[in-house]
C-alpha cells in the first residue's frame, strides 16, 4: 500500500518538530547517565520512538493498520532524516535544516558567485 502523501508530510512535521526540541530529549537522555553510556543514542531512540509512536497514532486515528511495505517506508525515511536528528542533538545550537536542503548534496565543483 505505501505510506499517503498526508501521512509522510505529518511524518515529516513531526521530524521536524523533534529535531527542533532535540536539546529538551537530549536532557531527557542526561538524566539516566550513568544508566545510559551514550546520551545522544539515547536521546536518538527518545526521538525515533516519538516520531514511530505519532505514525502509529495517525494510522490509528484513520482507522487503519500500517502494512510492512508502511513500515519499511517509515523506517527509510528515519533513515534518510537521521543525520539531521543527530546533528540537532549533537549541536542544537545549529538552527533546523530544512528537509530540502539536507537531501541537497553540494556540488564540489560549484563556486559561489
Amino acid at each position: 500500500m505505501g505510506i499517503s502523501k498526508e501521512n509522510k508530510d505529518f511524518i515529516d512535521s513531526l521530524i521536524d518538530y523533534y529535531i527542533s526540541e532535540s536539546e529538551s530529549y537530549r536532557q531527557i537522555a542526561e538524566n539516566f547517565v550513568p544508566e545510559v553510556e551514550s546520551v545522544p543514542d539515547t536521546a536518538f531512540g527518545i526521538i525515533t520512538g516519538c516520531v514511530y509512536s505519532g505514525f502509529l497514532q495517525a494510522y490509528q486515528n484513520q482507522h487503519l493498520t500500517p502494512g510492512l511495505d508502511d513500515m519499511k517506508e517509515f523506517n527509510q525515511i528515519i533513515k534518510e532524516r537521521a543525520p539531521l536528528i543527530k546533528k540537532a542533538i549533537l549541536n542544537p545550537e545549529v538552527s533546523i535544516t530544512s528537509k530540502k536542503d539536507a537531501q541537497e548534496t553540494p556540488d564540489e565543483n560549484s563556486t559561489n558567485d
